[in-house]
């Protein structure tokens, strides 16, 4: 068995981890979760090691991950049925339309206010006089000399 078929939800160590687990499980007598035919059995030479190799292609392992992350918080890895992924990305999905939703009100208001309070105040910028601008030209050759 090749371990890149788990390398999206687990790593090499966790799959090595819980395949060493159930093979324990297998060689203490404990039932195996899937149906196999005296054939499919005599096939895996009834090797524990294969038979759980097995089981957790199938995705019948009711065996769940938790990753230590810093500050001593944890992730619990844990398959999810197709209707709890469609129902958590329904969600998130909701989530961001109405963080969109709200983002938007928050620019139609701002505009509405600039828009308000440049009609108050009037023009927005008042227009250049050439008589301003000499005074200035003047005051600067003065401090010049």
């Amino acid at each position: 068995m090749s371990a890149e078929k788990f390398e999206d939800r687990f790593t090499r160590y966790e799959v090595a981890r819980i395949l060493g687990a159930r093979s324990l499980q297998l060689a203490m007598d404990a039932p195996v979760l899937l149906k196999l035919t005296k054939e499919q059995k005599e096939e895996l030479n009834f090797d524990p090691l294969k038979t759980a190799e097995k089981e957790l292609e199938s995705d019948v392992l009711p065996i769940t991950v938790k990753r230590p992350l810093p500050k001593k918080s944890e992730k619990v890895v844990k398959k999810l049925t197709p209707e709890e992924l469609r129902e958590k990305l329904e969600k998130e999905a909701e989530k961001e339309a109405k963080e969109l939703a709200k983002e938007e009100e928050k620019d139609v208001e701002s505009e509405g206010k600039e828009e308000k309070e440049i009609e108050q105040e009037g023009e927005i910028m008042e227009m250049a006089n050439p008589e301003d601008e000499v005074e200035t030209e003047e005051k600067i050759e003065g401090e010049e000399l």
